[in-house]
């Protein structure tokens, strides 16, 4: 059984950085494409960034050039480096694994969830 473990998050001033990581536990990590989305009430969980491979990356506008998602295999973690934060990035936060990243619906595997706030 497959199990992501979610640690950091918390608030923020605007401007501000924080960083989430995200353990894997029971999955071949190297061969795992992960993701990260984030979901504020209301509305659809809106995928933030990706690492389908160790050679790989993808980002949504809105976080491009501020957010960076990396992973280590050896550690079977991925983490999300956020930069300058708005408030608008204020959201639970999920990591995630599996094969289709791009669409929430097709996941499976799911972090807890940890909170961002970022206040301006």
């Amino acid at each position: 059984q497959v199990q992501l473990v979610e640690s950091g998050g918390g608030l923020v001033q605007a401007g501000g950085s924080l960083k989430l990581s995200c353990r894997a536990f029971g999955s071949i990590f190297s061969l795992s494409p992960m993701a990260w989305y984030r979901q504020v009430p209301g509305r659809e969980r809106e995928l933030v960034a990706s690492s389908p491979s160790s050679l790989s990356t993808n980002y949504a506008d809105s976080v491009k050039g501020r957010f960076t998602i990396s992973r280590d295999d050896a550690k079977n973690t991925v983490t999300l480096q956020m930069n300058s934060l708005k408030p608008e990035d204020t959201a639970v936060y999920y990591c995630a694994q599996g094969s289709s990243w791009w669409n929430y619906r097709y996941l499976e595997v799911w972090g807890q969830g940890t909170l961002v706030t970022v206040s301006s």
